[in-house]
């Protein structure tokens, strides 16, 4: 275990003084047996290391875009710190393979789910800001983060926006988005909404968050209402 955690280390470029946190970061909840031991999982860290990461990721989004007002530095914001970017940096550090998950979620193919790992990247943002301070973290997300702000030179508008901009631009109804269906356990929820707009039938699509799937149906509306205007 000591040997992989320091492979890890490497692929991360920290060293940690209490090891017990990264450990932490690495415990998956399918692994508590009891709520008491859900504690110590990584369930608390995500939400620390949520908070820590868009902290760090507004300062450089300030820093890197002097011109740009508010609108256009949250739509940078959200691509940034949304799951689908965590799940991302969590195959380039090679996250996978450390986790620490349930035979019943190993099963399930849970080491291959993008929420669970963009979930541990959190929990291992969390470990690094308590075990070396803010300016670790801080470094540590900088190192990751820098060069996917490089890749958009403008800033990214998501399915949800264009979808809304559009009906506008036409002149139609606005989308409205709706809950129609869950399922899966409680820590891995599939959801799936439904939107409809400008008349037409409702369309639905299926995600691990219900912002995912809002952006999959809206894209899939965009598509059709693309198609028929």
């Amino acid at each position: 275990m000591n040997k992989n955690l320091e492979q890890f280390e490497g692929a991360i470029g920290y060293s940690f003084t209490n090891r017990q946190l990264l450990e932490q970061a690495l415990t998956h909840p399918s692994t508590a047996k009891t709520a008491a031991e859900r504690i110590t999982t990584n369930q608390r860290m995500e939400f620390l290391g949520d908070r820590v990461l868009g902290l760090a990721v507004a300062a450089m989004l300030v820093e890197t875009y002097p011109n740009e007002d508010e609108g256009d530095l949250a739509r940078r914001h959200t691509a940034l710190v949304r799951r689908e970017t965590l799940a991302r940096i969590a195959g380039e550090i090679g996250l996978a393979p450390y986790v620490r998950l349930a035979a019943s979620e190993e099963e399930g193919g849970g080491r291959d789910n993008p929420a669970l790992l963009a979930d541990t990247c959190e929990a291992v943002i969390a470990a690094i800001y308590q075990d070396g301070g803010a300016e670790c973290a801080d470094l540590f997300i900088r190192r990751l983060w820098t060069p996917l702000m490089a890749e958009d030179l403008l800033p990214p508008k998501d399915a949800k926006t264009e979808l809304q901009e559009f009906v506008q631009s036409k002149g139609l109804e606005l989308p409205i988005y709706k809950e129609v269906g869950r399922e899966g356990p409680a820590h891995d929820v599939i959801f799936t909404m439904a939107v409809t707009a400008a008349g037409s039938d409702p369309i639905t699509a299926k995600g691990q968050s219900k912002r995912i799937a809002e952006q999959a149906v809206a894209e899939k509306l965009l598509i059709l209402l693309k198609e028929n205007n």
